[in-house]
């Protein structure tokens, strides 16, 4: 609707440019610690071998967030696990996030939110940064951003890396605690604007990576005949556009369109699985106004094939058009309202009406804001724990059943000032949730009873130049049912916080302090505990400008809190699913130090 995101009935969450460039200089290669860092929100690792991760949104599973680049799905129908390993964040202009089922809008795999990367636009000036990091750990990163007018209506922007990674192992135990990657890539983009309400986006991306993981070749795996090595190789091509004209004076066309295309081998220890990922997206939708009602009214379709060379029995191809339509209504000075429902055909799983209903109201410093939607996911035998695990030996006894979530959340925000504080109550559910079973036997089916989310975010930020101040706290009950007994979800703290304090210096540099602390994680795999430690994590931060050059230094996880100093990451023996090391619950790396040189010209 181009409203301003303040203005939204649907609160939608922002991460600005200067919130970014602080987690960039932390983790120049990838999004995760910047994901990782945001409220409600935990970046699990999925995958101990080879370093994989997904986003679990307020306990959702990762599965259930949605990422998009500048509203198009560039990034396929499962960008977690290695996807989020493969985003740079040097073009990032800002990051947009709504928590909760978002299907009707943005359709299947919105049940649990959706993260809208937004990148960087071109400016009046040719702009070049360039950004050099090497870490105590091995880690090498390059990265380029070239901006520059083309013409008074038309841009480019120019994103290149290489990432590079050793395989090092922190304790000597014969396991890798930090795979080896090399990575590369590459993405042009195009803006054009007439001024006159026209504009178009265009981008294209390719990333090439060689990852390996697992046993070492020395220490206690290799020496108990366990040895077992992983690796990926991942090439992901990809193009979008974003067009945009007026017509008769009154109505905004919108279309868009995506298509992308990445193909892995993946070797788990002596078994090799090949597969391609194929998506492809387009949209058309159209905006008016009258008198206090802004309307959307659209269609869409999405379709996802993959292939599995090697295990077949898991290939599918998903075709899924959609119908959307949205009513913003301003209802009184102080009062506004959202309406919206999309209708979707999937052609495996048949018809899906999602609604979603929000209201915003203003009184003073105050903002309250209530959102019900519901949703759908179509799922397939591709999840955290098959991603870690493979397909070779994994059983589907029946065919799988859609998932259905719905959520509810209500929140509350106070400005005075420099200081805003905000809390939120939130609930989802999930019925027929799919379940990778992995103790006694690798298999895969829907659960029979709903499993539910409920906690509460508190944020408070507090900002007086040169001084930011940011502190925050979720709690999350987020239980599951089976076989007649009520479980925490695994790997979900119920407890997290954390506190971000930063001073910064136009012209001169900046200094940041952070600490979070994650509490008691349900474990399933740990032969040795079934509940996982508290930890905290401390990291400094530290850059100064001189001239074009801009020096920095960051200390991440001073206290070197590792996993390995509770529990040993080798089981005594492969578990069912075939892994030799149990799920990660902390940090594995330990203490690193980070630094480089940031020139721009």
């Amino acid at each position: 609707t181009d409203k301003r995101l303040d203005d939204q009935p649907m609160r939608v969450e922002v991460l600005e440019r200067e919130e970014i460039e602080e987690k960039m200089l932390m983790t120049p290669g990838d999004i995760v610690m910047m994901l990782n860092e945001m409220g409600g929100m935990r970046v699990q690792a999925t995958s101990p071998s080879l370093g994989a991760a997904s986003v679990r949104v307020q306990g959702m599973r990762g599965r259930y967030t949605r990422f998009l680049s500048d509203g198009l799905p560039l990034f396929g129908e499962h960008p977690g696990g290695f996807g989020l390993l493969q985003i740079p964040p040097m073009d990032l202009g800002q990051v947009e996030v709504i928590k909760g089922v978002a299907s009707a809008l943005y359709g299947a795999g919105a049940m649990g939110g959706v993260i809208d990367l937004i990148s960087r636009r071109p400016g009046d000036e040719p702009e070049v940064e360039v950004l050099l990091n090497t870490s105590t750990r091995g880690g090498r990163d390059g990265v380029l951003w070239y901006s520059t007018p083309l013409t008074p209506t038309l841009g480019m922007t120019l994103l290149a890396g290489g990432h590079f990674q050793d395989l090092t192992d922190v304790n000597d135990d014969g396991w890798a605690d930090l795979p080896h990657f090399a990575r590369g890539v590459f993405r042009p983009r195009l803006f054009w604007e007439d001024g006159k309400g026209r504009s178009f986006f265009g981008t294209v991306g390719v990333t090439t990576e060689d990852r390996k993981g697992g046993t070492t070749g020395a220490g206690e795996a290799y020496e108990s005949s366990i040895a077992h090595i992983e690796g990926l190789d991942t090439l992901r091509i990809d193009g979008g556009f974003v067009g945009r004209t007026v017509l008769a004076g009154r109505y905004v066309l919108t279309a868009r369109g995506a298509a992308s295309t990445q193909s892995h081998d993946h070797q788990f220890g002596d078994v090799l699985e090949r597969d391609r990922h194929n998506t492809l997206f387009g949209e058309a939708a159209i905006r008016g106004a009258a008198g206090r009602h802004t309307w959307v009214a659209g269609a869409a379709i999405e379709r996802h094939t993959y292939e599995a060379r090697d295990v077949p029995r898991f290939d599918y191809a998903f075709t899924i058009p959609g119908v959307f339509v949205q009513d913003d209504v301003e209802l009184t000075r102080w009062w506004s309202g959202s309406v919206s429902a999309r209708v979707d055909s999937h052609s495996e799983y048949g018809w899906f009406v999602s609604p979603r209903v929000s209201s915003l109201m203003r009184g003073g410093d105050w903002t309250g804001r209530v959102s019900f939607g519901t949703g759908f996911f179509g799922p397939s035998a591709l999840t955290e724990e098959t991603e870690s695990a493979g397909l070779t030996t994994l059983r589907m006894p029946r065919a799988l059943e859609a998932e259905r979530g719905r959520s509810l959340s209500i929140d509350l925000t106070r400005t005075a000032g420099p200081l805003s504080t905000t809390a939120t109550f939130f609930r989802s559910s999930i019925s027929h949730p799919l379940h990778v079973e992995r103790t006694t036997e690798y298999s895969i089916g829907n659960l029979a009873d709903p499993t539910t989310n409920t906690g509460v975010e508190l944020l408070g930020t507090l900002r007086r130049a040169p001084f930011a101040l940011t502190g925050s706290y979720t709690y999350v009950q987020a239980r599951e049912r089976r076989d007649g007994t009520t479980l925490d979800t695994t790997l979900t703290p119920r407890h997290s916080a954390g506190v971000v304090a930063v001073a910064e210096w136009e012209g001169t540099g900046r200094i940041g302090i952070e600490w979070y602390y994650t509490g008691e994680q349900r474990l399933e795999t740990d032969p040795t505990r079934t509940t996982s430690e508290p930890y905290v994590i401390v990291g400094l931060l530290a850059e100064r400008r001189l001239g074009r050059f801009r020096l920095f230094i960051n200390g991440e996880n001073l206290g070197d809190t590792r996993q390995t100093k509770w529990s040993p990451m080798l089981l005594p023996s492969p578990g069912a699913d075939g892994r030799i090391a149990t799920d990660v619950w902390a940090p594995l790396e330990g203490r690193t130090i980070n630094g480089g040189v940031r020139v721009t010209w």
